[in-house]
């Protein structure tokens, strides 16, 4: 229904997307657009033409094709025998797995480097300054060589393992650590021993939950919750009481020293360990400073009005300083995560069959077909990269600052 009072709606017309604010920017990105992939359409054309004149065309056949070579880490069943596609499989998660720890191992060394940076203790500060700058100004692929270099060259053999050598004895009677890699025990899980790992994976997010509302509790009321030992007890108690009441449903297979070398367990390869903590500790320097530089963004009144509480400096980085700096923390810690997956290539230096080394190397050597293969390998690393931006932005604006 319409007033007298109602301004008369505007007819649209077609030369408003020039001459209309409103809508010219929209024509010019809409231009735009058309023009990108008008390029993209003419590249494509070309590069197909080509390719035709030179007697090649693009075909992915030979992902079915069998590898014909053997992968040392495999995650799952994995034969010479089985496909280009399998075996590119197996790369990707080799990749994942190695992506996942540093990302992980490297946040927990970098908040504390970057914590202790600012310590009070002098001796404590000095080296985590050594730390940071001998790490981040030496190339990573140097510190993969070293650590892969150190764990050959100084861990025993499986055969010192013979004989109950004091020198080689295993750790608890169920971790070797040898110049091959570290043999850990293999978890054996009955029907019922998933239940138990789902009762565990609700466990995690009950001790989410838990500390959020006693954070939130804190802010609305002033009450103190504990955090240390309910934390623990939703952790633990949970799934401990679920594995003995439904039978230990989960057994153990420890590695056993046969021949020359450990069977039974999982084997995890030297060159993985050495990938993992060289990206790790390299990467964690990185963040370090990212850590510094955003509790240092942090208002000294902030600190000083919680110490006027009586916080002591433990909560007072806890509750007050690290929930405020995380907002200035994360966005390059979003480049850190993504320097972390892309530099996981660099795995070829030391043998870990990564993607790289799967279908960027073996497989593109023996089919010939390298435009497959690195296309395959850009949208890999593409995707990752997208899925990593888009979780790690998502959790950024969780904690950003909400205006009013």
């Amino acid at each position: 229904m319409t007033t007298l009072t109602d301004p008369p709606k505007e007819q649209f017309r077609l030369s408003m997307l020039l001459n209309d604010t409103r809508y010219r920017s929209y024509t010019f990105q809409f231009i735009a657009l058309l023009l990108v992939i008008a390029l993209i359409a003419y590249l494509g054309s070309n590069l197909m033409q080509n390719l035709r004149a030179a007697g090649l065309n693009i075909s992915y056949q030979f992902l079915g094709e069998p590898s014909g070579y053997d992968i040392n880490q495999r995650p799952i069943p994995y034969d010479s025998q089985s496909t280009h596609m399998r075996a590119s499989i197996v790369g990707v998660l080799n990749t994942l797995i190695v992506a996942f720890l540093a990302c992980l191992t490297a946040t927990v060394i970098g908040v504390i480097a970057g914590v202790l940076r600012l310590s009070n203790n002098w001796l404590v500060r000095k080296l985590m300054a050594v730390y940071v700058e001998a790490f981040r100004n030496v190339p990573v692929l140097i510190w993969i060589l070293i650590i892969f270099t150190i764990m050959t060259a100084t861990l025993p053999a499986p055969r010192a393992f013979r004989g109950d050598d004091p020198e080689a004895s295993m750790l608890f009677g169920a971790v070797a650590f040898t110049n091959r890699g570290v043999y850990l025990p293999k978890p054996l899980l009955e029907p019922m021993g998933w239940v138990v790992l789902g009762i565990f994976v609700l466990s995690i997010f009950g001790a989410i939950w838990y500390r959020r509302y006693a954070t939130k509790l804190l802010y609305d009321t002033g009450r103190l919750l504990p955090m240390g030992w309910p934390t623990v007890a939703i952790l633990i108690l949970p799934a401990v009481l679920s594995y003995f009441i439904l039978g230990q449903p989960i057994a153990l297979e420890y590695p056993e020293l046969g021949g020359f070398n450990f069977s039974g367990g999982v084997q995890v390869l030297g060159s993985l360990i050495a990938l993992w903590f060289a990206l790790a500790i390299y990467t964690g320097a990185f963040i370090a400073e990212n850590v510094r530089a955003g509790i240092q963004a942090v208002s000294r009144g902030q600190t000083e009005a919680a110490a006027s509480l009586g916080l002591r400096p433990r909560r007072i980085m806890n509750l007050v300083v690290l929930p405020q700096a995380l907002r200035i923390i994360i966005p390059p810690l979003i480049s850190q995560y993504l320097n972390i997956t892309k530099n996981s290539s660099l795995a070829i230096a030391v043998g870990y069959m990564d993607i790289t080394g799967t279908l960027g190397g073996i497989t593109l050597n023996q089919t010939g077909r390298a435009i497959e293969a690195v296309l395959l390998l850009m949208l890999f690393y593409l995707t990752i990269s997208l899925i990593i931006s888009a979780v790690m932005n998502f959790y950024n604006n969780a904690v950003r600052l909400k205006e009013r």
